[in-house]
């Protein structure tokens, strides 16, 4: 049998297969990304969050063989790890979870605080890096960013190449706040139980406050502090702060 040829670099193959699914509809970009050659091995990263069962039931409809990782922080809401529980459940999901090394936790953050000094380094230890890891042997991984979210993702594309020469996928990208809720409205959905306490993204405890009438979804995300992304997503090589999103 002769060997597969190697998968041309990220940055070649997301610009490719943007011209190829640009006018497609989220289900359809989904669809192909699962079984487009030039995409390859592909996981699906989900927080389990305010919206993520949008994306989590179309890949349900589509192929629940697919992974999907799971980051648990030891920093979570109880309710976001119920909620996911109860998801990969309903859905016959292929959740994998994973999260920090124990060690490096000790080492690094032995009384979990280091989110209120160093906000970059605790998302580095408990998101970035776990992450890296469970992508290891993976050529793409889908997320549920959204233009809609604004900052940096405002020019959002359906397919990206990241720092790990990986492809990133948003089937949502074209996804309006309205599109969601009638997503989920419509196909019967449960919701995260804190988004009917006034949380419209949700992260670790932490460093997630409630968002007030009429500020932007992710309003609520490290409030008061110059940035507004983990780490897991990144720019030019680079964090995504508020200052550089607006």
């Amino acid at each position: 049998m002769p060997l597969e040829a190697p998968l041309a670099p990220a940055i070649d193959r997301a610009a490719e297969l943007n011209a190829r699914y640009r006018k497609h509809a989220a289900v359809d970009v989904l669809r192909h990304a699962l079984t487009d050659p030039q995409v390859g091995q592909t996981a699906l990263v989900s927080s389990f969050g305010a919206e993520s069962v949008v994306l989590l039931h179309l890949l349900s409809t589509l192929d629940r063989t697919v992974p999907v990782i799971f980051l648990d922080t030891e920093m979570l809401f109880p309710e976001t790890k119920a909620y996911q529980a109860e998801l990969a459940a309903t859905l016959g999901l292929n959740v994998r979870v994973t999260g920090p090394d124990r060690a490096t936790l000790l080492e690094r953050d032995p009384e979990a605080l280091l989110y209120r000094h160093d906000p970059d380094a605790c998302c580095a230890m408990r998101k970035s890096e776990p992450l890296e890891m469970a992508l290891q042997g993976f050529d793409a991984w889908v997320t549920g960013r959204k233009r809609v979210q604004g900052g940096a993702r405002a020019q959002l594309e359906f397919f990206e190449a990241d720092e790990s020469n990986r492809i990133k996928i948003n089937p949502l990208a074209h996804f309006t706040i309205e599109d969601v809720q009638d997503y989920i409205t419509n196909n019967r959905l449960p919701r995260h139980p804190l988004v009917a306490r006034g949380f419209a993204s949700i992260g670790c405890a932490p460093c997630t406050t409630k968002t007030q009438p009429g500020e932007a979804p992710r309003a609520g995300r490290w409030r008061g502090q110059d940035k507004s992304e983990c780490g897991i997503h990144i720019v030019d090589g680079n964090i995504v702060r508020k200052k550089d999103a607006a």
